[in-house]
């Protein structure tokens, strides 16, 4: 008996995976000793599979199978963070790889040989492969799922055993390597492929498998000179366009500069990563081979030490330049996003870390984004950074929440009156609908004037002005006292004047504010405070 595979049970597993990855993180941060003893394996696994889960989640709900597949593990590709992020991210793109994932039917057979398959892809992608790590427990999956489907088992009994397989594995760590079981832990990176198989085990059947042991009965070791790797300062990743036949090359020229290298991918999109003392060295391989791009480097040192930060920082994510200027102007960091180049977890993650701050507050200002901004918050959480996410689900929140930030003020203090203005904003938009698709309104074609309040389109019309005053009329309230509205790419002609004069009639009692955003898509954003 086969497998059925259908997106909705993917889109689903993806999210399963990120969650329980999520409640593992801590405890496989503490397992981390090897290759570098950065506490930091369970994070970079979990932002690894909350990248590919929200490249899920941000897929249309009419892409074929197949394109979900690909945008998932793209989106583990390129959101890999770490050693094991890399990995990992290299064994799910291989597993998937030979599938018919369009017959929608996988037999015994089929899940055995995508286990082998993702173990050598991983084994290859190794610059120098050492047992006692992810890679022996993911042999040893691709070993259990073989000899069952041998046994005439079906599919789901295949994934069980191959998911058993490696929970022994993971066991037999410290017998394949003296540091682990030196500081009596089994390997950080075999623990967190075990999270995603079990995961994936209780997906298929409905069994939520017995937790594996991440400790040995040996004295555990203090972080002393054993733990501490003598190997290379820097850890170095960057993404890489390159054609496939270059990659050899790229390998032989990383692997005499330092050890951990782990190169994965295909179809002319990399991801690299080595730990290195030559960085200047490492970006030039990758220059020589193709595009290096989105480039990483972590001083192992400054990781370990945490060096002191101190102050308050606002981050916000900003679409437009004029609104982008506006954030700037209040204080906030920005990061700019648009349609084309939306923020991934990687930038997210990176703002948090590189600003130097002891308190963050996260204007995630998309509806979309504020679970991603949360998932890297809680890598920062991890590093003693105090980090709040103000669910702002539009522009103009983020912009009243600025309003009321005081640096004077407490941190939980500022947090609740920041909370509280974005909170008692109602929010609308004005856009122009690009394909035909039904509303909770009705049907609408390509050219409609879209009205939005509070995240839903709401109204469908002809004339930007007219939906404007829809609504408007359907977001202040009696007690509103101010209005604000934003004006972006398509917004022209005599449209602030209209609006002013339509709020005399209406309101007079009601400030108007207009801000030059700049914000593609959306002649208008529409606020009420």
């Amino acid at each position: 008996m086969g497998l059925t595979l259908n997106p909705t049970a993917f889109r689903a597993w993806t999210q399963l995976c990120a969650g329980a990855l999520s409640s593992a993180r801590a405890e496989i941060d503490a397992l981390n000793v090897f290759p570098v003893p950065d506490s930091d394996t369970g994070t970079n696994a979990y932002l690894t599979f909350a990248s590919g889960a929200d490249a899920v989640a941000g897929m249309p709900a009419d892409v074929s199978f197949a394109e979900l597949v690909k945008a998932y593990v793209d989106g583990l590709l390129t959101g890999a963070k770490g050693n094991t992020g890399v990995i990992l991210s290299q064994l799910v793109r291989a597993c998937f790889r030979d599938l018919d994932l369009e017959g929608g039917d996988v037999t015994a057979e089929d899940v055995a040989k995508s286990f082998a398959a993702a173990s050598d892809a991983a084994w290859a992608a190794v610059g120098a492969p050492v047992e006692g790590t992810i890679l022996s427990v993911a042999k040893a999956a691709a070993a259990g799922a073989t000899d069952s489907a041998a046994a005439g088992v079906d599919g789901r009994t295949v994934f069980g055993e191959a998911a058993r397989a490696a929970r022994e594995a993971l066991a037999r760590t410290p017998e394949q390597m003296p540091l682990l079981a030196r500081a009596g832990v089994v390997d950080a990176g075999g623990r967190a492929l075990v999270v995603v198989l079990d995961a994936t085990e209780q997906a298929l059947t409905g069994r939520i498998p017995k937790p594996a042991a991440s400790t040995i009965p040996v004295p555990a070791v203090g972080a002393g000179d054993d733990l501490s790797a003598d190997g290379p300062s820097y850890e170095v990743m960057y993404l890489l366009e390159a054609d496939d036949d270059h990659i050899a090359g790229l390998r032989a020229a990383l692997l005499p500069l330092g050890d951990s290298l782990v190169v994965v991918g295909g179809d002319r999109l990399w991801n690299v990563h080595v730990h290195v003392d030559d960085v200047g060295a490492a970006i030039e391989a990758g220059i020589a081979a193709g595009r290096p791009y989105r480039i990483a480097v972590t001083h192992f040192a400054d990781q370990m030490a945490q060096s002191p930060r101190s102050g308050r920082v606002v981050i916000a994510a900003t679409t437009g330049e004029g609104l982008t200027a506006l954030c700037s102007e209040a204080g906030a960091m920005t990061l700019e996003f648009t349609r084309d180049r939306p923020l991934t977890i990687a930038e997210m993650s990176a703002s948090l870390r590189d600003a130097g701050a002891d308190e963050v507050i996260v204007l995630p200002n998309n509806q979309r984004y504020v679970r991603q901004f949360e998932a890297a918050a809680q890598a920062a959480r991890q590093d003693g950074i105090r980090v709040a996410v103000i669910p702002t689900h539009a522009q103009v929140q983020g912009l009243a929440a600025l309003a009321v930030h005081d640096p004077g003020l407490g941190f939980d203090e500022v947090v609740v009156a920041m909370s509280s203005a974005a909170a008692h904003t109602q929010h609308g938009a004005v856009t122009i609908a690009t394909e035909p698709g039904m509303t909770m309104v009705g049907p609408c074609d390509v050219g409609d004037v879209l009205g939005v309040v509070a995240g839903d389109f709401a109204v469908v019309g002809q004339d930007i002005l007219a939906v404007a005053y829809e609504v408007i009329d359907r977001i202040l309230s009696p007690a509103g006292e101010m209005l604000t509205v934003v004006m972006g790419e398509g917004a022209e002609g005599l449209i602030e004047q209209s609006i002013s004069q339509y709020l005399r009639t209406l309101r007079p009692d009601v400030d108007l504010v207009v801000y030059d955003g700049g914000q593609e898509n959306y002649p208008l954003f529409i606020a009420v405070e």
